[in-house]
């Protein structure tokens, strides 16, 4: 039996570590994330953005490794990482009263995203770039049969996910609920719904986004004090989660006089 030792600290590394891949993404992450392990780059590359990269990192007294094409392909999971791939701890989750509190102490009014069984990571990352954009102050996902913080979401939302809130809970009627009785008022969309050309957002407001194929669950729906939905005249009859939530959140983000 051969054994190679660097592939057990690949290995090695892979499980210790979240990553966070490509050029702006790392560069985003080194600014706002204080729980960086390593900064892997590849050797022989001499592009100006790595060398930005890797003084950042040493400036933050973070090591950096240069590293053949391999290892980052192994660490990447053969994604593309543009010749950079930084190790950071396990994202952290905000908690539902933490995040009441925090948007509590600017003294505006809640903007949240709730998402109902978001499966897919690209369309989790596409979401959290757009809530960024617009000011959206958290994010409230379910902690089983969705998809969670991952080096994948991380990379496909471009530093969004230093800078929203998102918040990991184990049922999310119970969270709407308690949403509601804090004078948040909840939408949902659905193809039955209103035109969300006419959603007046002011005030305090969570919206929530249904799973790719199923939507928003019957039970969810129920605790909704308003459906939205996208009109469509051509012949497909649904957009892709992240584009329609981008649709949405705009909206909302227009309505509220921004």
């Amino acid at each position: 039996m051969s054994f190679n030792k660097n592939n057990e600290q690949t290995n090695n590394d892979k499980e210790k570590a979240e990553f966070v891949i490509g050029r702006h993404p790392a560069l985003e992450t080194l600014k706002n994330n204080q729980n960086i392990n390593k900064v892997f780059i590849q050797d022989q590359l001499k592009a100006d953005v790595l060398l930005e990269i890797a003084a950042a990192a040493k400036k933050k007294k973070i090591i950096v490794n240069k590293v053949p094409k391999s290892k980052l392909d192994l660490l990447a999971d053969n994604q593309n990482h543009q010749g950079v791939v930084v190790a950071v701890a396990a994202y952290k989750y905000a908690t539902l009263d933490g995040l009441l509190e925090k948007v509590a102490s600017t003294k505006q009014d809640p903007f949240f995203l709730i998402l109902d069984g978001i499966e897919d990571p690209h369309n989790l990352g596409s979401i959290m770039r757009t809530a960024d954009a617009v000011g959206v102050q958290g994010i409230i996902i379910p902690k089983r049969r969705a998809v969670q913080l991952t080096s994948t979401v991380a990379k496909t939302s471009t530093g969004a996910i230093e800078h929203v809130p998102v918040v990991r809970v184990t049922n999310l009627v119970q969270t709407v609920k308690q949403l509601k009785k804090k004078g948040i008022w909840i939408f949902g969309t659905d193809m039955e719904g209103n035109d969300f050309r006419k959603w007046n957002a002011r005030g305090a407001v969570a919206l929530i986004i249904g799973n790719e194929g199923k939507g928003i669950s019957p039970l969810l729906k129920k605790e909704c004090d308003e459906m939205l939905t996208i009109p469509m005249v051509g012949h497909v009859q649904s957009l892709n989660a992240s584009v329609a939530a981008s649709l949405l959140i705009y909206q909302g983000f227009t309505s509220r006089g921004n």
